[in-house]
């Protein structure tokens, strides 16, 4: 297979790019020079938010069996490169959000859920969930419902993770200590593991099945309890989680998903939106999701190893908790010591 992903360097698009090579596939990589694409793929330079920017793409003599692309801002970019590669690529694989389904979202909704309105495929920059349902439209136009593979992604986690999420929850707990735990414990969670993503999106492409597919694990694969206990195991046990109600660390001002990264509190329409999605399409399409212990070992294992300090998307907003906040919550009461993540003991 002949594969052109325009990306390819960070997160989900290394992902893919290091899968296919795992596959012996042929792999051209269109950048912008940011960062260094990994070894073994034919590199293309371009900035595509640029007027001209498609320029080496447009002369590059090749044609592909597929692009995946993975584009965030302007629908634009997408409907200008779709446009370009209709005649020379098989199928267009876009790797869109769940947040283009309108709001609120129930718990359950589908790939027939009602969609945000107001996206356009050849549009500048508005906010991410019309722009994201703006990139399906350009793949749409250009390459047909036939052709065009749009993946609804939820919540992604896993080594190379630019938006800090994981990164932040490991650095925080190897700092040791008490850590605010936002419970309940058994909050169901929906994520999907990066390299799962990336595998799912190959065996989708050579199988040539098209159409929406929300792509993240079943709910329930993990919860707060099994992804925190998890940070504490691979950091080395020096932290004390402090399970807190939901209503004290709403009522101490925090901010769910962003200051405290992955959680929402239950029953919210948040926790619907974030953790609810029906994926029974992508697991009969054969998604198979490694268990969250993995997750969680293998992104340590890489954070460790380019020093501890995750590199940050300039574009997304800084997550996490302020240590001053999270000791004062903790002073007045916010949760009581979680003898189950404590050396040596067993998770329930």
């Amino acid at each position: 297979m002949r594969l052109l992903v325009l990306g390819g360097t960070e997160f989900v698009g290394r992902a893919v790019v290091e899968a296919a090579l795992g596959r012996g596939w042929d792999v051209t990589v269109f950048h912008r020079g940011r960062h260094e694409p990994p070894p073994g793929v034919r590199p293309l330079r371009g900035d595509r938010s640029e007027p001209g920017g498609l320029a080496s793409l447009a002369g590059a003599p090749d044609t592909w069996d597929v692009v995946v692309d993975t584009w965030s801002a302007a629908p634009r970019a997408v409907c200008d490169a779709a446009r370009l590669l209709r005649d020379r690529a098989r199928r267009y694989v876009y790797v869109s959000s769940s947040s283009v389904y309108a709001w609120p979202r129930l718990a359950g909704y589908t790939e027939e859920a009602r969609l945000v309105e107001g996206a356009s495929a050849d549009s500048e920059q508005t906010d991410y969930a019309r722009d994201k349902r703006g990139g399906e439209l350009a793949a749409l136009d250009a390459f047909g419902t036939d052709r065009s593979l749009l993946v609804r992604a939820g919540l992604i986690l896993g080594p190379y993770e630019n938006i800090g999420r994981l990164p932040w929850w490991l650095t925080r707990i190897a700092r040791g200590g008490p850590v605010l735990a936002p419970g309940p414990r058994d909050l169901p969670l929906q994520y999907v593991d990066v390299r799962d993503l990336a595998e799912w999106i190959l065996g989708a492409v050579e199988r040539e099945l098209g159409g929406p597919y929300n792509l993240i694990s079943p709910r329930g694969h993990a919860t707060m309890g099994t992804l925190l206990d998890a940070c504490v195991d691979v950091t080395g046990n020096a932290a004390e989680l402090r399970w807190t109600d939901p209503d004290v660390v709403l009522g101490a001002g925090i901010e769910p998903w962003t200051q405290l990264p992955v959680w929402v509190p239950p029953g919210s329409d948040l926790h619907a939106a974030l953790h609810g999605a029906d994926v029974s399409r992508a697991v009969e399409a054969g998604l198979r999701c490694r268990p969250v212990t993995e997750t969680v070992a293998d992104t340590w294992t890489w954070l460790q190893a380019i020093g501890g300090t995750a590199p940050l998307r300039p574009d997304r907003p800084t997550v996490g908790l302020d240590p001053a906040l999270e000791a004062k919550v903790l002073a007045v009461g916010g949760g009581v010591p979680d003898t189950t993540s404590a050396p040596g003991a067993q998770p329930p």
